[in-house]
């Protein structure tokens, strides 16, 4: 059991690390040899802890990003062996209007190197992907308020005014 809690905790770390921008710490989170596959998102194959990093970095660093799991499937496969499913929802803001929130799964393998869990792979899978674009926010003037106030107000045929 403390394996599957130090992997968990290995994962919150994983989405509070990259959620804060803290590359440094969110590199230690992975294996040298760490792959990424998020074909089935629409992404792509990145092989290498620094590689995959870089990618983030590039690709979210600039973005408000929320992330979370839940409900762990976790299992011991082997000496310093696991492997694990979570499910996850994620919401990412683009250039500070587009809002994209999926839902789907992390697939992952851990392997224990120096004594700690790392994550070695993760598959990223969706169920669901939503885009919303916001309008840009504007300010509607007081008189136009209190106009709309008193139309609606009004006696039925009758101006306001």
């Amino acid at each position: 059991m403390q394996d599957i809690e130090a992997i968990k905790q290995l994962k919150a770390r994983y989405f509070r690390l990259l959620d804060t921008k803290q590359w440094d710490g969110f590199r230690e989170l992975f294996t040298s040899e760490f792959v990424s596959d998020t074909r089935g998102s629409g992404g792509k194959v990145i092989e290498g802890g620094d590689e995959f990093v870089a990618f983030v970095k590039k690709t979210l660093g600039a973005n408000p990003t929320v992330h979370h799991g839940h409900m762990p499937e976790i299992e011991l496969t082997g000496e310093g062996q696991a492997r694990g499913i979570w499910a996850m929802e994620d919401l990412v803001r683009f250039l500070g209007f587009i809002d994209l929130r999926g839902y789907g799964h992390y697939h992952e393998a851990y392997r224990k190197v120096d004594g700690q869990w790392r994550i070695h792979y993760s598959r990223l899978t969706r169920l669901r992907l939503d885009v919303r674009i916001w309008v840009l926010p504007i300010k509607i003037p007081q008189f136009v308020i209190a106009g709309m106030q008193r139309q609606a107000e009004a006696p039925a045929g009758r101006d306001p005014a």
